[in-house]
């Protein structure tokens, strides 16, 4: 009988010490087992189309940033960067530059010097019109006395209508030396506009072909290959992936009735399943504005007729501050269990 009081008295005391265990422990912490590891998983997409030549990497193979993972076959795109070039040579050529006059410029200066040249003759007429005037008024003056013929003054009279269409004529080819500038300078224009588009056509040439080369921007592992050698990719297709080999935090969807306690800056004990329940230590370093059902595929409704009331979740993000060492790494995706100090 004494030996049945002392177990049942054992039994008591140890079930009312693990009762008071988890209550104070309820006090101080708010848990949850709905909680995993989270990281940066950066797709690598091919950006311009082609043939495969070559794989730099397997699977789960460890890269540096800016390393090469895939090689497409560059042929087309090398042809198209020596167009360019040649385009664009032929752009110079017209627009000019670089301290070389294109032949645009070169029909601007030849313009002008029509212009000049047919200025002076301007000049030059328009005195020999003002010599002819002034011979033809002496000429009626002294027909008039008949001291000349009339054939003198009909001479006289002939000079003087040369010379007036002889200034017509030289205005008219100023007018036009006038025209050609200002079709020559436009002419510049549209070969500096060509010039432009050509610069850009072969920049754009040069960085199609640079994406030939498919690099990784940072460091971290490979994951989810999906291209072999000797395979057509389109543009835009996602070749593999790399898992950061940095930058891990957990998420830990805290019930709605869990929040009120639940503070940024808190400090938190995570439970890594993985490892046996090793302990990761971390801070709550923000909560979401809105509850994790908000953000799914099919949202809830719960404006329709049937209705059952169910405890939310919302995510908050828990910043990593001692990890394991490197043998047990945190990889996204494991299970923790989190509990959240909150006094």
């Amino acid at each position: 009988m004494n030996i049945r009081l002392i177990v049942l008295g054992a039994v008591v005391v140890g079930v009312g010490g693990w009762g008071y265990t988890k209550w104070s422990y309820g006090r101080t912490h708010e848990s949850t087992d709905n909680a995993q590891v989270e990281g940066h998983i950066v797709p690598i997409v091919a950006k311009v189309g082609g043939y495969v030549q070559s794989v730099k990497v397997d699977e789960n193979a460890t890269v540096a940033p800016n390393a090469e993972l895939v090689r497409l076959d560059d042929r087309e795109y090398a042809v198209k960067l020596a167009q360019a070039d040649a385009d664009l040579a032929a752009a110079r050529a017209t627009a000019g530059g670089r301290g070389v006059d294109g032949q645009a410029a070169t029909m601007v200066r030849t313009a002008s010097s029509q212009r000049d040249v047919g200025s002076a003759q301007v000049a030059a007429a328009q005195a020999q019109l003002t010599k002819a005037q002034s011979d033809l008024a002496r000429a009626k003056e002294l027909a008039a006395k008949q001291i000349i013929s009339l054939a003198q003054l009909d001479a006289a009279q002939a000079m003087a209508t040369a010379a007036e269409a002889q200034l017509e004529a030289m205005s008219r080819q100023v007018s036009a030396a006038t025209s050609g500038i200002a079709n020559a300078e436009a002419g510049v224009r549209l070969a500096q506009a060509r010039l432009a588009a050509a610069e850009a056509a072969r920049e754009n040439a040069a960085l199609q072909l640079s994406y030939t080369s498919i690099t990784t921007p940072l460091s971290g592992t490979v994951s989810r290959k999906q291209v072999e050698v000797g395979q057509l990719v389109q543009a835009g297709q996602t070749l593999m992936s790399i898992v950061a080999d940095s930058g891990v935090y957990v998420t830990a969807n805290v019930k709605e009735t869990q929040l009120a306690r639940v503070r940024a800056g808190q400090k938190v004990e995570l439970e890594v399943d993985a490892y046996a329940g090793a302990t990761v230590e971390g801070v709550v370093e923000s909560i979401a504005s809105a509850t994790g059902a908000k953000f799914a595929l099919l949202p809830p409704d719960n404006a329709t007729g049937n209705f059952t009331k169910v405890v939310q979740r919302v995510p908050v993000r828990i910043r990593i501050t001692k990890a394991l060492d490197k043998d047990r790494p945190l990889r996204p995706g494991m299970s923790v269990l989190a509990n959240i100090i909150v006094q």
